[in-house]
This record gives C-alpha cells, structure tokens and sequence, in this order.
C-alpha cells in the first residue's frame, strides 16, 4: 500500500463551465474523509471555492493543464493554496471509469499519495515576456506564408522571379515587384532594378520575365499580401520594443545580457529563452532536467538491462525552436566549438543535421543552464596548442591513412643543430615502408 503524504487536499476536473472538486481531508495513517461539489466558472463562484477550500484547510490542490480553461482557477487560487498543474497525460484515469466526479476523484487520490509531477509554471512577470515573445514568432511566422502567397500569385502570372533571385523581397526583389504592380515598365527595364550580385542575373530576369500573364487580379491580389506584411512589419516592431521594455520591468536585464555571451545567442533569441526557461534555475536541479524539460535529449527506453532506441521527448516546442535558430547561427560563426561539433556529428551522420541540431541544442542548453546558475558571462573555449607528443601522434595518423590510399610519402627528421640539411626516413606505403616513390604517386613532405 502507498502511504499518504498529504493530509488535505483536493482535485479539481476542469471545464469551460463547471468545475468538479473533490476534497479529501484526513491522517495520513488513516481513510480521507471525500467531499464532491460541483462548481461554476465564473470569478464569483471561484472565489466561493477559494473561501470553501480555506474553510477546510486546503494546503494542496491540483488539477489538469486543459487548454487555457485552467488559468482563471489558478489566478484565483495561487495566493492561498499551493496549486500544482499535471499535464493530462500522466495522470490518466482507468478505461471506463471517465467521469468527470471521478476524474477529480482520481486527483485528489494522485496528489495525497505523493503521485503527481508538478508542471513549471513561471512567475507572472515571465509569463507576461512568454506572451510577447511567442505572439512574436506567431507574427513571423504570419509573414512567412503572406510571402508564400506572393510567391503562388506571381506563379500564377507566369512570373519566375523565385527562380532566378534568392529571396524575392530583398532589395532587388521588391524593387522589381514595386514596377510589376505599376504595369508600366518592359521587362528590361525591371531588370535594371537589380543591385549588388543579382546584376550578374539581369540576362535570366529579363527572360523570367518575358511573356508574363500579371493582370489587375493578381495585382490586386498582392497589394493585399504587401499591406497586411507592412502591417505585421510594424507590430513586430512594437512587440520588439514591448519585450524590451518587460525584460526591464521584470529586472531581467542582467540575465538577457549573460546569455548573449553565449555563442549563436543574440537579443532576440535571449529574451526567447529567457521567457521560456525563466531566470531561477532553482525550478530544474540539474541541467539534465532542463534539458529533458525542454526536449533536447533522447527519452528513456530501456528494458532487460538494454538500451533501445528512443526519439527526443515532447519538450517545450518554443524553447526547441528558439535552440535550433541558435544552433544555425553558431554553426556559421568562425572559431567556435559549438560549429566544428555540429559538422562534426554531420559528417558522422552520413549528412544528416537532424541529429547535429538535437546534440548542439542539447550542449547550448546546458550552457544556457551554466550562466543562468552560476551568474557569470560565458567564456569561450579556446583550443590550446598541440604539444609536441600531440604533434607527433597526428603525424603517424595522417601518413597511415595516406599510406592506405597508395600515397607515398617521404619523411625527414628534424635537422641537427648547426646544419640545413635534413635526414631522410623510409617513406611509407599501403603495405608499410616502402622504397621511393615510383611513377605519377603524389609526394609531399612533412616536417616531423
């Protein structure tokens, strides 16, 4: 038998309109006294249940993290009781005992035996940031399939700008675009907008854009997508100043300017991970458990003493995303660890940037972990310089491995003291020391 470890509390089944709670109260060595209500969802009714919970004695309540259902009874109760948030998934009920008194029932049951893994839920002033930053990316994403809508427009008028210039709506692109919807310009004349390397494309412009078919309809058409990218242009500003000014607010600024010591993290992307992570890792022990909160590393699976495989668990989508964003960007930055271990795992990975992703984004994470903890900016990994022993060891590598390809090669030791000249050693072959190298085999030297 599981022995109770809390002594009041109560499980709450939300709804859209009623709440099902039930209240168990009683020893920890003994049976719980139940009690079952049926509650309204209004702020009035809830804050009847808050009054009904502290009459009781109520110290712990928990309930599931259902759509956004359950944010108004955690408003009303965080003050009073300590209110845990399960996710729906692991506290399932038996098959055929889905009810809505018994769901709250089963709760209750989890949570005074000990059996419920609380979700994070961030302080309020986090929350607020989460909001800015994610309705951020919504917005970006808004835009990107506004710009594929242009895209399928111009498609549909025989245009193929997409095929000649990279991006359609950089300088030159919208410059081009701007004419096509005046309907005045021949097609020479629109390729004379390119700038900067797309010059060297003017000869393909002018012929993507021979014998279009743009109407009025389809100009018509991307004068809506052109207005409603302007307008998402500027609320996107907005929000970049919104977050900013919340960072402040909530005292977050020294934390965002730690994390944009780490490489591949800019200011966008910091407040990113900062709104999803939160500033206290006091919340995750150990950087594995960010790491498994967030998704970053492979589920547990093993069984009969072995390992199968496992995918990454769900995670947090956004804080996943935002990870992959800064894993591109250090991999593009010169003389960083991070990059040479994303290519690294690629060319491993028959070329595959799946797994790279996942195991770069794994390794940021617990750095992000590190600064955030610790509260000291990052400093970069410096490779030190070989030593003489190290030297050595690669020079063997390399003349074997080229040895095996059937490339002599022909090695000196190092000159003696005084003199210029250099002592010869046995080149190497595929089947070990060889004479001198015979025919069109390549040589090179190395100085050991």
């Amino acid at each position: 038998m599981i022995c109770a470890a809390v002594e009041r509390c109560a499980g709450i089944d939300v709804g859209k309109t009623f709440l099902a709670v039930c209240v168990m109260t009683g020893p920890l060595d003994g049976e719980a006294r139940v009690q079952r209500r049926r509650v309204g969802t209004t702020t009035a009714e809830l804050e009847s249940l808050r009054d009904w919970l502290q009459a009781e004695g109520i110290t712990h309540v928990v309930m599931e993290s259902t759509g956004s259902y359950w944010k108004p009874v955690y408003n009303v109760l965080e003050s009073s009781v300590k209110v845990y948030l399960a996710n729906p998934q692991e506290v399932k009920n038996r098959k055929g005992h889905k009810t809505d008194d018994k769901d709250g029932w089963w709760l209750a049951h989890l949570l005074r035996h000990a059996m419920i893994h609380p979700s994070f839920i961030r302080p309020r002033p986090i929350r607020e940031l989460r909001d800015l930053t994610r309705r951020r990316k919504r917005l970006l994403g808004n835009a990107g399939a506004e710009k594929n809508r242009v895209q399928k427009i111009l498609e549909d008028a025989n245009v193929k700008l997409g095929n000649v210039l990279t991006d359609v709506f950089g300088v030159s692109g919208q410059l081009m675009l701007d004419a096509l919807l005046k309907g005045k310009a021949r097609p020479e004349e629109i390729a004379q907008f390119a700038k900067r390397s797309a010059k060297r494309k003017i000869p393909e412009i002018i012929q993507a854009l021979e014998g279009h078919r743009m109407s009025d309809h389809h100009r018509t058409m991307i004068g809506y997508s052109l207005k409603h990218l302007e307008f998402l242009e500027e609320q996107i500003g907005e929000i970049d100043g919104a977050i900013v000014g919340k960072i402040k607010e909530a005292g977050l600024e020294p934390e965002w300017q730690l994390l944009q010591t780490l490489p591949g993290i800019q200011e966008r992307s910091a407040a990113a991970i900062l709104a999803e992570t939160g500033a206290d890792m006091e919340q995750f022990p150990t950087a594995k458990d960010l790491s498994s909160w967030a998704g970053v590393c492979p589920g547990n699976n093993r069984s009969a003493g072995k390992n199968k495989s496992s995918h990454t668990t769900g995670g947090n989508p956004w804080l996943r995303s935002a990870l992959t964003e800064c894993v591109w960007a250090a991999a593009a930055k010169k003389n960083c660890f991070l990059k040479d271990k994303f290519w690294r795992i690629t060319t491993k990975s028959g070329g595959k940037k799946a797994p790279a992703l996942v195991a770069v984004a794994h390794m940021l994470l617990l750095l992000v972990y590190q600064v955030l903890r610790t509260h000291k900016p990052f400093e970069d990994r410096t490779v030190a310089p070989l030593d003489e022993r190290q030297k050595q060891r690669l020079i063997r590598h390399h003349v074997r491995r080229l040895g095996k390809l059937g490339i002599a090669i022909q090695c000196y030791a190092p000159s003696a003291p005084g003199t210029r000249k250099r002592q010869p050693l046995r080149p190497v072959g595929p089947a070990g020391p060889i004479g001198p190298p015979i025919g069109h085999q390549k040589r090179s030297t190395a100085s050991a």
